[in-house]
Parts: C-alpha cells; sequence; structure tokens
C-alpha cells in the first residue's frame, strides 16, 4: 500500500476550500438566499470533508486497491465540477441566459475549462504520471473528453432545452440541476477513459 503523505492531504484540503468558495456564486445565482455564518459552514465544511473522505479511502485501499485513485479522481472531479458550475453560472449571470443554444454554448465553454484544470490534477495527482506530457498522450486525453463532453453537454441539454424546468422552478436552477445531472452521467466513462486510455501504465 502506498504511504499516506501530507501532500495528499493538503491536497484534499486545498481541493476542498476551493470548491466551497467557488459554490458561493452558484448558490447565490439560483437564489439561495445565505448569510454569512452559511457560506462559512459550507466552506469549513467541504474544506473538512474532502480530506477525511480521502483518508477513509486510504483506510480501505488494501481491501479496494481501486478505490483510493477513484477518491482522487472524484475529489479533483468535485473540483472541476464547481469550477464547471462557477462559470457556467457567471455566464448566465451576465447575460441573462439560461436556456437555448446559449445555455449550451456556455456549457460547452465552462466544461472546456473545467476539463484543461482536469488533465493536469488528473495526470499529476491521481494517476501520477510524471513524464513531460506528450502530443499522444494530450491526443488521448482530448478524445477522451470529447466524447465526455458530448456525454456531459448532451445530457445537461436534454435536461434543459428538451425536458424544460417544471412548474415553479426558475429557468437558472433548472439549468444547474441540467448541469449537475450531467457530471454524474459522464463520470464514469471519463475514469475509465482517464485510466485505462490516456493515463495507462
Amino acid at each position: 500500500m502506498d504511504l499516506l503523505t501530507k501532500r495528499d492531504l493538503k491536497i484534499s484540503v486545498g481541493v476542498g476550500l476551493a470548491a466551497g468558495l467557488l459554490i458561493l456564486p452558484t448558490l447565490n445565482n439560483i437564489g439561495v438566499p445565505l448569510g454569512l455564518a452559511y457560506q462559512i459552514l459550507i466552506v469549513a465544511g467541504l474544506t473538512a470533508l474532502t480530506p477525511f473522505g480521502y483518508l477513509v479511502a486510504y483506510w480501505l485501499s488494501p481491501r479496494f486497491p481501486i478505490l483510493r485513485q477513484f477518491v482522487k479522481f472524484g475529489i479533483v472531479g468535485g473540483l472541476n465540477s464547481m469550477l464547471d458550475l462557477g462559470i457556467l453560472n457567471l455566464l448566465i449571470h451576465s447575460t441573462g441566459v439560461a436556456t437555448g443554444l446559449y445555455f449550451s454554448f456556455f456549457k460547452t465553454v465552462s466544461f472546456s475549462i473545467a476539463v484543461t484544470n482536469s488533465y493536469f490534477w488528473n495526470k499529476y495527482w491521481t494517476f501520477h504520471s510524471e513524464e513531460t506530457p506528450r502530443t499522444v498522450e494530450f491526443f488521448k486525453f482530448l478524445m477522451v473528453n470529447l466524447v465526455g463532453l458530448g456525454i456531459n453537454v448532451g445530457s445537461a441539454s436534454f435536461v434543459v432545452n428538451v425536458l424544460g424546468a417544471p412548474a415553479g422552478v426558475s429557468p437558472a436552477l433548472w439549468a444547474n440541476i441540467g448541469a449537475i445531472s450531467s457530471v454524474f452521467i459522464s463520470l464514469f466513462w471519463n475514469f475509465i477513459g482517464m485510466k485505462f486510455i490516456v493515463f495507462r501504465k
């Protein structure tokens, strides 16, 4: 079993903190009123729960070796999801548009930025690929994520533009529900593609 390192714990804490800070503008945009105490509680909670989740995976990893890597992937995925949602909500808030082709365009932009962030975190932390980035590796990464982009944007666009918001649900809230549902739909494809195609040892 790999040793538990301070670096892994520090990264877990930092990612939890970043995710907590990134979720606040999203909650604000969908109309969730949060006082300062609740904002601090959300940020502190994610900052504490992320390394706790990593420690649980570490302790269980002798029985389930892939679990530790999957949890790291999930931690990075959580950060990327908050980055994706943060940028998406910034675009929705600044334009006032939360449906149609503009939504699909906004989702493509936010997903692309999150995926670029994902490449470096997964390469150097999740899958420990210390090699210099190569054209072939990046091409594989790009191909896996183009499929992921299709799954992510397609499923989010289906929820937002085809199913549509139920009565009483704001377009901004429904856009976020569509975006969050797409994360879960594409999660397993992304992990399998990264582990067995992009960063295969």
